[in-house]
């Protein structure tokens, strides 16, 4: 055959196949393009489901591999080996200031968990019928997990603490599941710690619909990205970890066939993300500052505050019927017995460090400085070490209790049905012996408890990656570049503005020398050319 012919034949394979318009098959009105599978039409779906588990084992009959991936996620795991660190993190192992740990309290956590039953340490994390499929594919906006229901949903219509949880139809659920979405990641993402926006700052439910200057990516009439847009998921495992972040990517904008950076900025821009214009200057700034660091000037910013301060060591306080004392302020509480004092801030400027990606955790029964604020996490990385950069982060300030005698963080076991729950009778020895004596069983800790408490000051530290704003909304220089900008006290880099080199006074010195002697030599020209003038006069 020759290479003309070939060519021809080629061509005609490649050709798209030319149909005519009017003899394409119409698809029904309700048909969604973006599934292969209408899950209306199956009949194991069909229900009436009496419980979460049902549901699920219907979808493992087609779903066959499903939950055994799901089984390998920290959704699902709530552990994560810290390669950099050594250390043993996720849920089920880190502290924090805000609920402490999930030690005892864990038909509480485990709401926000990918599965069902989780109310004790004896929970199976190898049964396939406890993985939730509904709570991240529902798409009709019923499914909800009830907040004590140990991961499961209401069965029936439930009141709790002022709001009736409808139970949902989990037939109909089952028939209209699709991929995960803002609303299905924002149920326990936007919610943690207790309440929206109450964690992060730069997560929470007005990036549901978030207008352009809240959020580039995700305003609903530009880019409207999804969570999994950045954080993709392959065999239900996704990309991206706060115990483990992309600080310094290289890898540049990525391909298929190669190893991804997401959820990192330059997955998508590149490592030279910006116009070159004189000097370059921007995208030499972009070797040793996150891109959040200019592109998200503040957070809080949707029109709703972040919780910055919580305080448990006033909680406890009970009105004569023994309720919990509530105090409000501007429509937020900042007294609540069962939890203590908070403070909350919107539009909080967040404060900056170095940072390489990775976290160091105060774990239970590691030593503590009690006089000092103790950092709960703290960023790693230097200034001039490979891959750390300037990066942008919420410091959550806390007062939780630790053993006064080890001096060791505590972990106290707060909801339950028992006595020794902090939340039925407001006794901290014994919800922290409680708490303590979970946490060993579970292989949490070794540490003991030793019977004395006191409460500590803590600092928690939160990566700011979220409410992305425009361009045009960015830092300006002067936002760093000034003695009181933004970077007044991050050490180990020089900031044109901000700092004085010990031999600046000599450059100054030059460069008005310099100038004196350029108008002296020109004022000296001057008056020689006018003396001539006269002379040939």
């Amino acid at each position: 055959m020759s290479i003309r012919s070939g060519l021809l034949i080629l061509s005609l394979v490649l050709l798209p196949l030319q149909i005519p318009a009017d003899e394409i098959p119409a698809l029904p009105a309700e048909t969604s393009l973006s599934s292969t599978a209408d899950h209306r039409k199956f009949e194991q779906l069909a229900g009436p489901f009496h419980s979460g588990p049902e549901v699920t084992r219907a979808c493992l009959e087609c779903h066959t591999e499903a939950a055994l991936q799901v089984h390998r996620s920290i959704h699902w795991t709530w552990r994560f080996e810290q390669p950099e660190t050594g250390q043993t993190l996720g849920k089920r192992f880190a502290l924090n200031n805000l609920c402490q740990g999930i030690a005892g309290s864990y038909e509480r956590c485990s709401s926000c968990h990918v599965g069902y039953g989780w109310e004790d340490e004896h929970f199976d994390f190898t049964a396939q019928d406890r993985v939730d499929c509904l709570v991240c594919h529902d798409t009709t906006g019923t499914y909800v997990k009830f907040p004590t229901g140990a991961g499961h949903p209401p069965y029936e219509d439930t009141p709790f603490r002022g709001r009736l949880f409808k139970a949902p139809d989990l037939a109909h659920v089952a028939r209209h599941v699709g991929r995960s979405s803002r609303e299905t990641c924002g149920t326990c993402h936007f919610e943690g710690g207790g309440g929206d926006a109450v964690k992060h700052g730069d997560l929470d439910s007005s990036l549901l619909a978030p207008p352009r200057h809240v959020d580039v990516h995700m305003d609903p009439d530009g880019l409207n990205f999804s969570c999994a847009t950045c954080h993709e998921f392959t065999g239900h495992i996704q990309q991206g970890s706060r115990y483990q972040l992309k600080a310094a990517p290289e890898a540049g904008v990525a391909v298929p066939g190669r190893e991804s950076d997401r959820p990192a900025c330059q997955s998508c821009h590149g490592t030279a993300p910006h116009d070159t214009g004189i000097h370059n200057k921007l995208n030499q700034h972009a070797e040793f500052i996150a891109c959040q660091t200019c592109h998200v000037p503040a957070i809080a910013r949707g029109g709703l505050p972040t919780k910055t301060l919580w305080d448990w060591s006033v909680a406890g306080r009970r009105d004569e019927q023994g309720r919990p004392v509530v105090e409000m302020e501007d429509g937020l509480v900042v007294y609540d017995g069962m939890k203590g004092a908070f403070q909350w801030e919107e539009n909080l400027v967040p404060e900056y460090r170095w940072f390489d990606g990775n976290m160091h955790y105060t774990l239970l029964g590691d030593p503590i400085d009690p006089a000092v604020p103790v950092p709960v996490n703290r960023p790693l990385g230097e200034p001039g070490q490979p891959g750390a950069r300037i990066w942008p982060f919420k410091i959550m300030a806390g007062r939780q209790p630790y053993d006064t005698h080890y001096n060791t963080l505590l972990v106290a076991h707060l909801f339950g049905r028992d006595e020794n729950a902090f939340w039925r009778g407001y006794d901290w020895d014994a919800a922290l012996a409680s708490g303590m004596a979970t946490a060993r069983r579970t292989g949490q800790t070794e540490a003991g408890f030793s019977g004395e408490y006191g409460f500590v000051d803590t600092r928690m530290y939160w990566p700011v990656n979220h409410m992305v704003a425009p361009r045009e909304d960015a830092l300006n220089c002067e936002s760093c570049h000034g003695v009181d900008g933004r970077l007044a006290d991050l050490p180990g880099v020089y900031i044109p503005g901000r700092d004085r080199h010990p031999w600046e006074p000599f450059g100054w010195l030059a460069v008005w020398l310099t100038l004196l002697s350029v108008v002296a030599h020109g004022l000296g020209r001057y008056l020689i050319h006018r003396r001539r003038m006269r002379g040939a006069a």
